[in-house]
């Protein structure tokens, strides 16, 4: 059995492997200041003022508004566009490597389903959860929780590999093994 077989360590020791989708196994192709700004739009055009939030402050917000569905549809037509046109990181090529093996993403499930079919990573993957697949995001652990119920895989027995400090804190919190994929941690 291999010692080292992956990002920073990441062995074959695991019975599963969660990766993150963006930055860890795909770059989409999304203008995401872009996709900020048309959300506000949306929130202006309902009279709510969204200035000075994040996306992911927006989507909060959206909740609280009962904005969801809106809100919901612009950033995921953005994801989705940017998954057709994505481009594949070295980790893909680890992809069906594993016995079992998920992707766990804060991008909606459609666009996450669209990057592995454009990159044909979908045979390897058993299970994707996005951020629409369950109620909570990460770093909320629920996420990832859910991947590993639906690849029948206890925490413990199971790696998640992403590129962010948000992925970092989702395995935390979820008492999963984790490992930063390349360099190492992007922002949250």
């Amino acid at each position: 059995m291999p010692t080292d077989t992956g990002p920073r360590g990441l062995r074959k020791e695991y019975d599963a492997v969660v990766w993150d989708l963006d930055g860890t196994l795909v770059n989409l192709a999304v203008d995401w200041d872009a996709v900020a700004s048309e959300t506000a739009e949306t929130f202006r055009a309902a009279g709510i003022d969204a200035g000075g939030m994040d996306l992911w402050a927006m989507l909060d917000l959206a909740d609280e508004r009962g904005m969801r569905d809106d809100v919901e549809a612009v950033i995921a037509g953005h994801e989705r566009e940017g998954a057709r046109r994505s481009t594949r990181l070295a980790s893909a090529d680890r992809v069906g490597t594993f016995d079992r093996e998920g992707v766990c993403s804060l991008n909606c499930e459609g666009a996450c389903r669209l990057a592995l079919d454009a990159h044909d990573l979908t045979a390897g993957v058993d299970a994707v959860v996005g951020r629409d697949t369950v109620a909570t995001r990460k770093p909320d652990p629920e996420p990832l929780l859910e991947t590993l119920r639906r690849m029948e895989v206890s925490p413990e027995d199971a790696v998640f590999v992403g590129d962010s400090r948000r992925d970092e804190v989702t395995a935390e919190r979820a008492n999963v093994a984790f490992r930063y994929v390349g360099d190492g941690s992007s922002e949250v």
